[in-house]
C-alpha cells in the first residue's frame, strides 16, 4: 500500500492538473490530465504512447507535414489506403504535422512542451540536441517534463549512433540464437518483440517518474534502448548461462529447465503440454494409462526428466499421436494438466474466452471506415482503458492544437503555406 504521504500527493496532482485542464471531463480513466506529447514513428513509441492513451492520457502525435511514420506505408494489408499495421499502435491520440527543422515548427514544440507532462522521442542520438529540442533545453522550459528518448542502443556507450531495428536487436541480443532449433539455425520472433518490449518499459518508466514528480515536484529524463530491454527479457536463460558458463542450446519448442513443457503431435495437429511439477507429471502418466513412468528413477523428478528428455519425449509422443487434439484438450483439462491447442488468428478471432475480454475493438475511421484493432489487456477495476479515439490520419488535429495554444486561423494558414505545418 502506499505511503499517506505519497497517496495525498497524487490525489493533490491529479486535483491539480484537473483544476488548470479546461478540457478534462471523464475521470474514469487512469491517466486522466496527463498530457503527452509524442515524436516517435514506427513501434516501440507508438505502442507506448497508445497505452498511455488507452489509460486516459491526452496523445498528442507529431509528425513531419505529409506524415512521416513509416508504418503508413508498411503493407499490405491496407483497408481504403490505411495501413493495418500503422492502426495496430495510433490509436487514442491526435496528430499534428510540424517541421521541426524550422524554427517555427522548434516554436511550435516548445509551446507544446511547456503544456506537457510527458515527451517521448525515438531520434537517433544527437538529433534531438542538434534540433535544440533535448531535455536539457526542454527543461528549463517545463521543470516538470518527463522525457523518454528511446533508441537502438542507448545515448551512451561505443554503439550509442548506431540505428536499432527490431530484427537487429534480436540477432545482437542473443534472442535469436536461443530461438529455433539446430535444424533451423537462428530463428527471429514472429513479431518485433523488442519493440513491444521497450513500449512496455517506457510505459513503466514513464509512470514511475510521474509519480516521483507527485514528491519531488521535478521532472526527469529516461534514457531506453532496444538492446537493454532485449537483453533484461533473457530471464532465467541469462541467469543460467551467468550461473553455469553455459552457452545455451537452440531448443525449438522445449524449455530450458523443465520437462516435459513442450509441443506434441496429436493425430490431427499440435498441441502444448507444459509440467510444471511432480504432481502434474504424475496425473500425464495416469491419463496416457502409464502410471509407472511417475516412479521410474529417470522421471522421477523434474532434473531426471530434463537428463532424460529424449526418451521422455518418445514415449509421450508414442501416446499423443493416438488421439486428436480435442479429446487431450478435454482430457488434460478433465485432469488438471496445463495444455493448449496451437491456435491461428482465425482462432484468435472465435476464442470465446477473447471475446469476453473484449480484446477485440473496433472503431470508426474517417478513411478506412470501421476498422478492427486488438484491445488492451489492461483491466482495471475503476479506471477502465476506452477506445476513444481512431488511429489520426496526419495533422488530423493541426488546426485544433494549434488554435488551442492561441494561433490565430490567419497565422495556421500561413504556417501551412510555408511547409512548417
Amino acid at each position: 500500500m502506499a505511503h499517506p504521504a505519497l497517496l495525498k500527493n497524487m490525489i493533490w496532482y491529479q486535483v491539480r492538473v484537473n483544476k488548470d485542464r479546461k478540457d478534462v471531463r471523464d475521470v474514469t480513466v487512469s491517466l486522466q490530465g496527463v498530457r503527452v506529447l509524442d515524436l516517435t514513428r514506427v513501434l516501440a513509441g507508438p505502442y507506448c504512447s497508445m497505452i498511455l492513451g488507452d489509460l486516459g492520457a491526452d496523445v498528442i502525435k507529431v509528425e513531419a507535414p505529409g506524415g512521416s511514420d513509416e508504418t503508413r506505408k508498411w503493407g499490405p494489408p491496407f483497408q481504403a489506403g490505411v495501413s493495418a499495421y500503422y492502426l495496430c499502435a495510433n490509436r487514442n491520440k491526435k496528430s499534428i504535422t510540424v517541421n521541426l527543422k524550422s524554427q517555427e515548427g522548434k516554436a511550435i514544440i516548445e509551446k507544446l512542451a511547456a503544456k506537457s507532462d510527458v515527451i517521448l522521442h525515438n531520434f537517433k542520438t544527437g538529433t534531438m540536441e542538434r534540433l535544440g529540442l533535448d531535455y536539457t533545453a526542454l527543461k528549463t522550459i517545463n521543470p516538470r517534463l518527463v522525457y523518454c528518448a528511446i533508441t537502438g542502443f542507448g545515448e551512451t556507450g561505443p554503439y550509442k549512433h548506431l540505428p536499432g531495428y527490431d530484427f537487429i536487436i534480436q540477432a545482437m541480443s542473443g534472442f535469436m540464437s536461443i530461438t529455433g532449433n539446430e535444424a533451423s539455425g537462428p530463428q527471429k520472433m514472429g513479431v518485433a518483440i523488442t519493440d513491444i518490449l521497450t513500449g512496455l518499459y517506457a510505459c513503466i518508466g514513464i509512470q514511475a517518474a510521474l509519480l516521483e514528480r507527485t514528491q519531488s515536484g521535478q521532472g526527469q529524463k529516461i534514457d531506453l534502448s532496444l538492446y537493454d530491454s532485449a537483453v533484461s527479457a533473457l530471464i532465467n536463460i541469462g541467469s543460467n548461462y551467468l550461473m553455469s558458463g553455459h552457452i545455451p542450446e537452440r531448443l525449438g519448442n522445449h524449455h530450458a529447465n523443465i520437462a516435459p513443457y513442450q509441443t506434441f503431435r496429436s493425430k490431427d495437429g499440435e498441441m502444448v503440454i507444459a509440467i510444471g511439477n511432480d504432481q502434474q507429471f504424475a496425473s500425464l502418466c495416469e491419463m496416457i494409462h502409464r502410471p509407472e513412468l511417475a516412479n521410474e528413477a529417470r522421471f522421477r523428478s523434474n532434473p531426471d526428466r530434463v537428463a532424460n528428455r529424449t526418451e521422455l519425449t518418445a514415449i509421450l509422443q508414442q501416446a499423443f499421436s493416438q488421439q486428436p487434439t480435442s479429446v487431450w484438450q478435454d482430457t488434460c483439462r478433465q485432469s488438471n494438466i496445463p495444455f493448449g491447442p496451437i491456435q491461428t488468428l482465425k482462432d484468435l478471432e472465435e476464442d470465446p474466452q477473447l471475446k469476453s475480454r473484449d480484446m477485440f475493438v473496433s472503431a470508426e475511421h474517417p478513411k478506412a471506415g470501421r476498422v478492427k484493432m486488438i484491445g488492451s489487456p489492461l483491466k482495471l477495476s475503476r479506471t477502465s482503458t476506452k477506445v476513444k479515439r481512431h488511429p489520426p490520419d496526419p495533422g488530423e488535429h493541426t488546426d485544433e492544437i494549434l488554435q488551442a495554444l492561441g494561433y490565430e486561423q490567419s497565422v495556421i494558414d500561413e504556417l501551412r503555406k510555408t511547409n512548417t505545418i
